[in-house]
């Protein structure tokens, strides 16, 4: 019995791209868990700050290229906010 499949099926999909690396899983995990916490709702409103204490990533430069990466390769989409009073949105896809 799976306890999140949702992990597991982030997983399978990452086993063979080898473009995948630690950095991401570590950001798609955060992003799981904040999709957890809003009780499995689509999108995930997120807070930089936020996503990068959970996925433990110090640098901007870091969070974006591998935000952008993941929107990219089809992980999720990522709806980036321009404006400071706004929140980003990230669809997690096959939730």
């Amino acid at each position: 019995m799976e306890l999140f499949p949702a992990m597991t099926k982030f997983y399978e999909a990452i086993e063979d791209d080898v473009r995948i690396g630690t950095t991401h899983i570590s950001l798609y995990m955060a992003l799981l868990q904040q999709w957890n916490l809003n009780g499995g709702v689509n999108p995930v409103i997120i807070l930089r700050r936020s996503i990068m204490k959970f996925a433990k990533i110090n640098a901007r430069y870091t969070y974006n290229k591998c935000m952008n990466n993941l929107h990219e390769f089809g992980y999720i989409y990522y709806y980036p906010s321009h404006n400071c009073f706004d929140n980003s949105k990230v669809y997690l896809k096959g939730l």
